[in-house]
């Protein structure tokens, strides 16, 4: 068995998709009209097409829940942020930290209140440290990465 994808269900469709096509710059892979699939490989659904699907009324699928999240990586996470910002219309749940290992991220709720996780790659992280002037065995020890991780990073930023 192979997992395919995680699935999320939405009130509006079309606010969801200028959420992740305009915000999170999500690509459409497949566009069944109540069902659209990214090339992220997650889909958002129909909250009506979902329900009845399950054969279950719509008043029992619930948000809000803070029990998962969709997580996406950005190169430059300081300039999403900057984009994010322009739009009045996103809830935070906080702003962008560092955590330990150096990665910053921030989370924020979708239009139906799924949890969204964007961080910085783990790449980007060891190139910040390393042109900040910390050694290969430092950025690895703070990344919690392998020093291998962090030399091949170093070598494919040279070429």
């Amino acid at each position: 068995m192979k997992f395919n994808c995680p699935l999320i269900v939405v009130t509006d469709i079309e606010v969801s998709r200028r959420f992740y096509e305009d915000i999170l710059g999500q690509k459409v892979k497949y566009d069944f009209g109540e069902n659209v699939v990214y090339e992220g490989d997650f889909s958002i659904q129909l909250k009506a097409h979902f329900s009845n699907m399950l054969k279950i009324d719509e008043e029992e699928i619930k948000y809000n829940s803070n029990s998962f999240e969709l997580y996406f990586e950005e190169e430059d996470i300081e300039a999403f942020v900057e984009k994010l910002n322009k739009n009045k219309n996103v809830k935070y749940i906080h702003d962008l930290i560092e955590h330990p290992w150096g990665q910053k991220v921030i989370r924020f709720y979708d239009p139906d209140m799924h949890v969204i996780e964007v961080g910085e790659s783990i790449k980007s992280v060891v190139k910040r440290f390393l042109k900040e002037g910390m050694s290969v065995y430092e950025t690895a020890k703070r990344t919690q990465h392998p020093i291998e991780f962090v030399e091949r990073v170093l070598k494919d930023k040279l070429s």
